[in-house]
């Protein structure tokens, strides 16, 4: 090793001692003769102090060190002289004086901060084009160490329930995951072609088939679709499968998992137990959303009763048309500015509503009662105030747990608009009034989702979350003549407004699975020619078996505080599916594309006859 102790190890237990640093040049500062080096590696900083008296031949290999230069640093530990120690810095106590400065490397001037002295953010297209010194950033290692110890922690924890590891392959035939397949064309079988996986869910299967029971891989999946803040082309899960299990089993083990992995990993985070479960409705009921964020209330109420017979058209002429009239309350926001409630109302628009309605509840001068059981004319501040009863404003206020100040918001709309327009105002006023506590991790499983949902522009049935889920043992007799009301034995597992993982038990008997092929429109030459093997293997023997695949980065990306799993991943992509560093994707030869047989792309020129 050229260097016997990290940047971020030392203290003044190390006093006296001759020590070699090795590391990036953080800060250069001179003083008139003396030099101030801040030298970083991934451990931390240690500062270190060239004297031309003492080490001059260190000196002047020090004067021309710039950012980002490596150097190898040999001297001895000191302490700081009195007021000079740094409470905020691990090696905050001590510096090392110098006898040896050597550069190692010279480095022109990055092109994105590294150190980030000044407090400024670089572009992230600039980030991504220069990774390499992105990835320098402490933040940025911290991230990584991170998500390190997040994976190990989950090996270990698995390996001492009695799973294993099994590595599943890249290159496997194209099966529907609800994305687009990556598909990579066969040279030695042209005309054909590999898919990247989006799961291992079939493989899984088969192992479970296979008598392993108890098996676990962090996975690497791909899918072609729209990226997006949690989303990625590529991307690592937790794929996790066990035998003779049912939903009480999975989610059990997950909880203790994710439990235990908060408190190891990241002990400054707060994790509530046990976790909450809702079923699908109920959560699209109160929160409007199946992966809401529990770490506050501010609960969907449907108003449709005390709204229905009002003088108000839109309240009227929505339910005639079957849709329901639903609120939430805003606290404390009765005095809300009409740019900042047209700006609550774009909210709602965004997601598909007409509008938004507004209720300002009202304290009255002299009156401290927050009751609203007495409601005057004085208190209810409204543009539809004329055409609401005070008795029925009241009950509505009374149902959303409203108190005098507050704001109530009301959508009338077509039950899933005005469900989908009210979460999202739930998390605008929970987030703009720091309702979300940010160091808590309120996990929660959301369950009993439809197996299927209904393609309207297809005009087909489609799995709500993939093929091979077993539907509830209560509504199999209603695979074919109510797809619609059949209950999904899947599983969501949320944290603090994310999906960060999902799951099922899965069918085992081959009848039943042809059942669902059905129901999806296969074909029996599709089911054959797609699933054969996995539906083979279902006779000689499968167990009942389930498992649940969380995303790795999505949590790293919450466990870190980030809002975006980039900062949690060390080359991903752009918004546009873009890598700026490599440059990928990119064209390929001509000579490549003749190999592969793939004549389309080549020019008309170069395209081989036959």
């Amino acid at each position: 090793m050229l260097k016997t102790h990290s940047c971020g190890e030392l203290s003044a237990a190390n006093i006296g001692e001759l020590v070699t640093l090795a590391g990036w040049v953080n800060r250069r500062r001179d003083h008139g003769g003396l030099i101030f080096i801040d030298l970083r590696d991934r451990a931390g900083v240690t500062q270190v102090v060239v004297n031309p008296q003492t080490s001059p031949e260190a000196h002047d290999a020090a004067k021309d060190v710039r950012s980002e230069y490596v150097l190898m640093v040999r001297g001895e530990v000191a302490p700081r002289p009195d007021g000079t120690v740094n409470p905020n810095l691990r090696t905050g106590e001590i510096e090392v004086v110098a006898r040896q400065v050597e550069v190692l490397n010279i480095a022109k001037t990055p092109p994105v901060p590294v150190s980030n002295a000044l407090g400024i953010e670089a572009d992230e297209f600039l980030r991504l084009k220069y990774r390499y010194l992105d990835l320098r950033r402490p933040k940025m290692q911290r991230n990584l160490m991170v998500r390190h110890r997040l994976i190990k922690f989950i090996r270990d924890y698995l390996d001492s329930k009695g799973f294993i590891e099994v590595e599943t392959p890249i290159l496997i035939n194209s099966t529907p995951e609800g994305a687009r397949d990556f598909l990579v064309p066969s040279r030695l079988h042209p005309g054909t072609f590999y898919a990247l996986p989006q799961s291992p869910q079939q493989l899984k299967q088969i192992l479970m088939v296979a008598g392993l029971e108890k098996y676990y891989q962090i996975a690497r999946c791909f899918r072609d679709e729209d990226l997006r803040a949690d989303r990625q082309l590529e991307f690592t899960q937790l794929d996790l499968e066990m035998s003779f299990v049912v939903e009480e089993d999975v989610l059990a083990l997950t909880e203790a998992l994710f439990t235990s992995m908060v408190r190891e990993v990241v002990p400054q985070k707060r994790v509530t137990s046990p976790f909450p479960r809702l079923t699908y409705a109920e959560a699209m009921a109160k929160y409007g959303t199946d992966k809401p964020d529990l770490r506050f209330g501010l609960e969907i109420q449907d108003l449709t009763d005390l709204f229905a017979d009002s003088a108000l058209k839109v309240f009227t002429s929505t339910v005639a048309a079957g849709g329901r009239i639903k609120g939430l309350v805003a606290p404390g926001w009765a005095g809300l500015a009409r740019k900042e409630i047209d700006e609550l109302t774009d909210v709602a628009r965004e997601a598909g509503a007409k509008g938004l309605i507004t209720i300002a509840l009202l304290p009255v001068a002299g009156e401290e009662s927050e009751d609203l059981t007495d409601l005057s004319l004085e208190s209810v501040r409204s543009p539809v105030a004329k055409f609401l009863s005070l008795d029925a404003v009241s009950a509505a206020g009374q149902r959303l747990g409203a108190r005098r100040g507050d704001l109530l918001l009301i959508v009338a709309d077509q039950p899933s608009v005005a469900a989908s327009a009210l979460g999202r105002l739930r998390l605008e006023v929970g987030y703009r009034q720091g309702l979300a506590a940010p160091d808590l991790l309120v996990f929660g499983f959301v369950v009993d989702f439809p197996l299927f949902e209904w393609n309207e522009q297809l005009g087909r049935w489609d799995a709500a979350h993939h093929p091979f889920t077993a539907p509830n043992e209560e509504d199999i007799p209603l695979l074919e003549s109510e797809p619609g009301r059949v209950r999904a034995r899947s599983y969501d597992l949320i944290c603090n407004g994310y999906e960060v993982g999902s799951g099922s038990i899965r069918i085992h008997r081959r009848e039943l699975q042809e059942r669902v092929f059905a129901v999806l429109g296969y074909t029996a030459e599709d089911v054959a020619e797609r699933f054969g093997y996995l539906l083979e293997a279902f006779e000689f023997g499968a167990p009942p078996h389930g498992g649940i695949a969380p995303g790795l980065d999505r949590l790293a990306m919450l466990l870190v505080d980030e809002a975006n799993i980039r900062e949690v991943i060390a080359f991903p992509k752009t918004q546009s599916g873009v890598d700026p560093m490599t440059g990928a994707p990119t064209p390929v030869s001509p000579v490549q594309l003749e190999e592969l047989r793939i004549a389309a792309l080549l020019p008309a020129s170069q395209r081989a006859e036959g």
